[in-house]
């Protein structure tokens, strides 16, 4: 077949599935003072040259403008033409309508917009705690049993040493799963704390009135900071007392079937202890015992226990610079398994500078470089500290972080502008969990921002959480229970197993990921190939609808960054059309 016929084919096949999904919008709604835009597909049949929003109760247009023209986007693998709405900023709720085409979902306009969905997505962790049952007044249509009380938890031979032999028996209960799995890493709780008390570090008052009836609500700490305490309760037992090293992961030796908590019953290891594991632990602890020093009352003598932990962590980082976690041959659970440690070892080194004063941690700044933050690439989180903490920083520091953190704003800026979908993506970032790869893009927009208040990072960051929630050429939301579409058939074994029909609400999926490497186990295929329409809603595909603390976490930052930096307009009715 000639490459020019098989193009316009997968353009054809691409452009059908994106007609089906209409007019793009995020289906959550936006902040009166948001950018606001919305795209549709270039359908050969679509003549307009004008939108219109409506008020979706009354049917009366608030607002006229024109549609962008047509222009390919590469992901997508087909033609788009956008649409502008930041001049509607009344309060209500409003639809988009292209003569051609089906409206667009029902979205709101208002104050609180991510109010609703910041709470959902802290309280996604709550209904991934082990070690407890979730009970009806906290957990509703999802209340279930206790699972893995984790307080017989054995040493594996891996992780054994001179007081803890093989086979001796531990505890370490709390903490969160760290997925649709049943399994808990430290690697991964790493930057999921991280990007949590970095949240409430930076905008608490988005926080300390927020009431997500957990069990611990009213006890004198922030709802959040409770949440984060579970994990970070179960993280101080998986330290090593006799040395300080820390174990990589608590895990069964493999993958539970899909059944509740309280029905996996399989014995419980603590495996390998690991350089990244350790650094990782290190720098939360350190980063935590910032947060807990102002709540010495509620919490006597923890922000100095995380002090100590962390110090003990980073001295054994020291000794043992390369222990590389290895899957033993008898463990088949997550790997997280990372052989590059530099970013580690300069993010722990940091966040203990910050957190003691002492010379001895600073790191190096002018040899650090900067990258969207993931597990296995942490250093993006050491410039998002050091930008929040300027006032500690000397002058020469302080321009260093400032002009790092622009520079790689401005590269991000870049791909937005030259983007047909005004989203600051390429082809190739679509992956695994590519939408935490585009809310971890949206933070670092979002750190710039607050030194730099230029509109264009705010649009930036916007148009990234827009396609989260419905902006995209699926017309899919990626959180459950929030959007028009929401995904209903996560990868994530309580959802499955419940026998409740809607999945537990506040989790983001993992999203578009060409990879698609679950299909030999799925019993459907996927629609499309093409980068940002690889996407299945069945709970067999791990690959692209899995959720994941990590993921989930900057999920929570960027709904709550956005609700606390968007500057908030009055009504303008002159640019509404009666």
């Amino acid at each position: 077949m000639k490459r020019g016929l098989l193009w316009s084919l997968l353009l054809t096949a691409a452009g059908a599935a994106w007609a089906d999904a209409g007019i793009a919008v995020n289906q959550v709604g936006y902040l009166p003072g948001a950018t606001k835009v919305a795209a549709a597909p270039a359908a050969p049949a679509m003549k307009a040259a004008g939108f219109q929003v409506v008020d979706a109760r009354s049917g009366r247009v608030v607002l006229r403008g024109r549609l962008g023209a047509p222009a390919l986007w590469a992901p997508a693998g087909s033609e788009v033409r956008l649409m502008d709405f930041s001049a509607l900023t009344r309060p209500g709720q409003y639809r988009i309508r292209v003569a051609g085409l089906p409206d667009s979902p029902t979205f709101t306009v208002a104050p609180d917009a991510y109010a609703a969905l910041n709470a959902a997505a802290i309280k996604a962790f709550y209904f991934n705690r082990a070690s407890t049952p979730l009970l009806p007044e906290h957990a509703g249509r999802w209340a279930r049993a206790a699972g893995h009380p984790d307080d017989e938890v054995r040493v594996h031979a891996s992780a054994a040493g001179p007081g803890r032999p093989e086979g001796t028996v531990i505890r370490a209960p709390k903490g969160w799963y760290d997925a649709g799995d049943y399994n808990k890493y430290i690697v991964n709780s790493g930057i999921t704390v991280y990007t949590l008390l970095a949240a409430w570090e930076h905008f608490p008052e988005v926080f300390k009135a927020q009431r997500l009836n957990v069990p611990e609500s009213g006890n004198g700490l922030p709802d959040l900071i409770d949440e984060v305490l579970w994990n970070l309760e179960w993280m101080l037992d998986m330290q090593d007392p006799a040395d300080g090293g820390v174990y990589h992961k608590l895990t069964n030796q493999g993958f539970d079937g899909v059944v509740m908590p309280a029905d996996a019953r399989g014995e419980r290891y603590v495996v390998q202890k690991s350089t990244a594991a350790t650094l990782d632990f290190a720098a939360v602890m350190a980063q935590a015992s910032r947060v807990f020093s102002a709540f010495e009352a509620q919490r006597p003598g923890l922000s100095q226990r995380m002090l100590v932990a962390a110090r003990r962590a980073w001295t054994w980082a020291q000794q043992h610079p390369a222990e590389i976690y290895r899957q033993p041959p008898d463990i088949r659970t997550g790997g997280y398994d990372d052989n590059q440690l530099a970013d580690e070892f300069a993010w722990a080194s940091t966040e203990l500078w910050l957190a003691t004063g002492e010379a001895s941690y600073r790191p190096d700044l002018a040899q650090l470089t900067i990258s969207t933050p993931g597990w296995a690439d942490v250093k993006g989180l050491l410039w998002v500290t050091l930008g929040a903490h300027l006032d500690k920083l000397g002058e020469n520091d302080s321009v260093v972080v400032k002009a790092r953190l622009m520079t790689f704003a401005q590269e991000q800026l870049a791909l937005w502008q030259a983007s047909a979908y005004r989203l600051g993506v390429r082809p190739e970032d679509f992956g695994w969990g590519s939408n935490s790869v585009l809310l971890n893009r949206a933070l670092m927009l979002l750190q710039a921002y607050r030194i730099d208040r230029q509109p264009r990072l705010l649009a930036a960051a916007q148009a990234l959480f827009d396609h989260v929630l419905g902006r995209n050429p699926l017309g899919q939301s990626y959180v459950t229970g929030f959007g028009a579409r929401p995904p209903m058939h996560p990868h994530h074994r309580p959802s499955e197993a419940d026998g409740v029909e809607a999945p537990v609400p506040g989790f983001l999926v993992g999203g578009p990921n060409p990879g698609q490497q679950d299909q030999k186990g799925c019993p459907v295929p996927y629609a499309s190939k093409q980068p940002a329409l690889s996407y299945l809603d069945h709970f067999c595909s791990y690959a692209s609808n899995e959720v994941a603390i990590n993921w989930n976490a900057p999920l929570v930052y960027v709904s709550a960054a956005l609700q606390a930096l968007t500057p908030a307009l009055p009504p303008q009715k002159a640019t509404e059309t009666p």
